[in-house]
């Protein structure tokens, strides 16, 4: 599949989805100081994606996937603090976990692809 748009990017999916499924689990928290920080995070993740790939320069659009990366580092640091305070079950916590470290490492894999094109 030829790139057309962000949209069409598997990790700007899955991150959006991820984002849905945040907000769903916290509805109902009553934290709302890590309910607010969960929440940011998880849409920063695609945001990111989205505006790196909208840049008009692979430079930026590397910063941007980095800033993506950094968020989906961020929310898996608060979703193992949410697993400590009880708010998240350890099945939920492992499914996320798993979820955001894969979205890292496609991230890292897109950087690296970019990385070698600038430098060919």
């Amino acid at each position: 599949m030829v790139y057309k748009s962000f949209e069409d990017l598997d990790v700007w999916k899955q991150s959006c989805r991820l984002a849905v499924r945040i907000y769903k689990l916290l509805k109902d928290c009553r934290d709302f100081g890590l309910k607010d920080q969960m929440t940011r995070s998880a849409v920063s993740i695609p945001s990111n994606i989205a505006e790196g790939a909208e840049r008009d320069s692979k430079q930026e659009y590397i910063r941007f996937i980095h800033i993506a990366k950094g968020s989906a580092a961020e929310l898996r640091t608060q979703i193992y603090i949410a697993s400590e305070i009880g708010l998240l079950d350890k099945t939920i916590v492992n499914e996320l976990i798993s979820e955001l470290k894969h979205i890292s490492a496609t991230l890292q894999a897109i950087i690296n692809t970019i990385k070698k094109r600038l430098n060919s």
